[in-house]
């Protein structure tokens, strides 16, 4: 017969047979997901990360936990947050919101996983080896943001043809000023173009920069691609409203929010993909081998009511080819 304080034993030990089967289950990878803007224009794209996510079997919060970190445009934050997701030894860390932050990232871990969407060639970057075996721990999404700063400017003077001159709006501390000064100042000279270089990097600037166009007017205002003026997209769309001046810019975004026009690369579609990356490296796969994905889907987004506002009329040719109008 077996006493009463020998059962209370056993029954106890059997009670703790699942928790310890519990415990020693494996822990739920984490993502380390670093953005370096702010989160309230990014909710489509977050949602088209975890699409992408979902479709490599991965599922937020079922097998997979994501922490999330904001920047709001802090690049000198970069290092402190990549640091933290070393210190908790995350799966896969995803530098998002320009070239700046995944080379910061690059910088502080030579190990854990790091996925990218670059604006530019990431091999002129120094982010990968090549395109197709990018070697190392990075890999991820080429956007051609700079690439296809010639077609913007090709649109912008279709739709105000007696353009004559066009104010480029760059940021100075971010990856992409450089670049679009490259690309942009020979497509002016073929259109006949005369640009004027403004320069702001924080809102107080933007207001500098565009008060100048109370003396002399420009036909038009390009916008760079910086995720810093994406998250400052009311504030230009208010003022190029303001100023009566026509505007291109890279993200779909600015011209929900009354923008004219913008032609770029579907961001939210890289976001999938990086999703897609994200779950194929949780399964095994290495950076190294991952190709980086070279963007392939790009959109026109014309704002009409904008349009109207500014007394343009928007010519067929541009009508067929936009894959939005926003009226």
């Amino acid at each position: 017969m077996i006493r009463r304080r020998e059962f209370i034993a056993l029954l106890g030990g059997a009670a703790a047979w699942p928790l310890m089967a519990r415990a020693q289950q494996p822990a739920m990878p984490v993502i380390g997901f670093f953005l370096l803007t702010s989160p309230d224009a990014q909710m489509d794209r977050l949602r088209a990360f975890r699409q992408g996510l979902k479709d490599a079997g991965y599922v937020e919060g079922e097998n997979v936990a994501i922490e999330y970190r904001w920047a709001d445009n802090q690049l000198n934050l970069v290092p402190e947050v990549v640091a933290e997701f070393v210190r908790r030894q995350v799966a896969v860390i995803i530098a998002l919101g320009g070239n700046a932050g995944a080379l910061a990232a690059k910088a502080v871990t030579t190990t854990i996983p790091i996925l990218f969407i670059a604006t530019e060639d990431p091999v002129r970057l120094g982010l990968v080896s090549s395109l197709a075996r990018p070697g190392g721990n990075v890999t991820g999404i080429n956007l051609f943001s700079g690439e296809v700063s010639a077609k913007r400017l090709e649109f912008l003077r279709e739709l105000a043809p007696a353009a004559t001159r066009v104010a480029v709006l760059v940021n100075p501390t971010g990856s992409t000023a450089q670049t679009t000064l490259r690309d942009v100042e020979p497509a002016a000279r073929s259109l006949g173009l005369q640009i004027q270089v403004l320069n702001a990097s924080t809102s107080r600037e933007i207001d500098a920069a565009l008060a100048t166009f109370v003396p002399e007017r420009p036909d038009g205002l390009f916008v760079s691609s910086d995720p810093f003026f994406t998250s400052r997209r009311v504030q230009l769309a208010n003022l190029a409203a303001h100023h009566s001046v026509p505007m291109t810019s890279a993200t779909r975004e600015i011209v929900e929010v009354g923008g004219l026009m913008s032609y770029g690369s579907n961001i939210a579609d890289a976001f999938r993909q990086v999703g897609v990356y994200a779950g194929r490296i949780l399964k095994g796969a290495k950076p190294a081998e991952l190709p980086v994905v070279q963007a392939n889907k790009f959109e026109l987004v014309i704002n009409a009511q904008t349009a109207r506002m500014l007394r343009l009329s928007v010519p067929p040719t541009l009508l067929s080819v936009a894959d939005e109008v926003i009226e």
